[in-house]
């Protein structure tokens, strides 16, 4: 029995055109969109997914029309964060139309595909040995579909929720032809710094300018000081939010935190920080963005 890699060429099944056609949708999908903005740890259990649906609520509260893939194929949230979980899909004008939240951000997650709580998404390989890499092509192909069929319209910003891992990062810079950013997120833990260390490393060798650092549960660990992290890999530190339950609580029903306890602290410095990333996408030029109030 031939395995795929002793086929020559791609044995007549045009798999390169596929890609190729699929990446041509990709970037017409996303010419309507002014700004793409990655979210990245590296590291698991940092709130990157609650932070990431936080400031797209912060931004859609603000006016702008914004969309979030998530791009953890394996473990997506956001559809429950941003209480569409349960939705169906509709196709419309050739691609998928994507449910939206009360503040009319537009989600699209591998959770909103998966039929089963409790099957897990598996991907299958030639022999077992390959299995790793064919994974991360795999994975790869998802989020490109993700980006090229779903009916994103005109947006001001789609944030992108990345997994744990320093090499997702990569694949994605790969996928999107321009990316307008990269935002950052720890937590006041030395391991955590530690990888996410390498996962600025990793984002400075991207096209992609690194918007900033997020210090996320400041006050729940006596840590190292995430502004010295940020000032050491030479990128911006946009702030830190508070630890607060409420957060989980809200995210766990779904609801957006933003909007309905907007007075709290930790609220406040989510706002901070969202309106530092929209003035660091508004001095690159390329966007078309402003700074709230300008």
């Amino acid at each position: 029995m031939k395995r795929y890699r002793d086929i020559a060429g791609d044995g007549g099944s045009n798999i390169a055109g596929q890609v190729e056609a699929q990446q041509g949708r990709l970037r017409q999908r996303l010419e309507t969109v002014r700004a793409v903005v990655a979210v990245v740890s590296g590291k698991g259990g940092v709130g990157k997914s609650a932070l990431t649906a936080n400031l797209a609520c912060c931004f859609a509260l603000d006016g702008w029309k914004v969309g979030v893939l998530d791009a953890d194929l394996n473990g997506p949230t956001q559809a429950k964060v941003l209480g569409v979980r349960g939705r169906r899909l509709v196709l419309a004008d050739g691609g998928v139309e994507p449910p939206r939240t009360e503040l009319g951000v537009k989600v699209m997650s591998m959770d909103l595909l998966l039929p089963d709580d409790a099957a897990p998404l598996t991907w299958d390989a030639p022999v077992q040995d390959e299995a790793h890499t064919w994974r991360g092509a795999m994975e790869a192909n998802a989020v490109r579909e993700f980006l090229a069929d779903t009916n994103w319209g005109a947006l001001d910003a789609l944030l992108l929720d990345l997994p744990p891992g320093i090499d997702r990062l990569a694949t994605v810079a790969s996928l999107v032809p321009t990316l307008a950013g990269i935002v950052v997120v720890t937590i006041p833990s030395e391991v955590s710094h530690l990888v996410v260390r390498k996962s600025i490393t990793v984002a400075a060798h991207t096209k992609a300018p690194v918007l900033g650092l997020v210090e996320n549960m400041a006050g729940l660990f006596h840590g190292p000081d995430a502004s010295r992290l940020a000032a050491d890999a030479g990128i911006p530190f946009l702030g830190s939010v508070p630890f607060d339950p409420a957060l989980a609580v809200a995210a766990d029903r779904g609801e957006a935190f933003m909007a309905t306890t907007p007075w709290c602290e930790s609220a406040r410095a989510l706002r901070r920080i969202a309106d530092g990333i929209r003035a660091a996408l508004s001095s690159r030029g390329a966007t078309g963005l402003s700074p709230r109030g300008a």
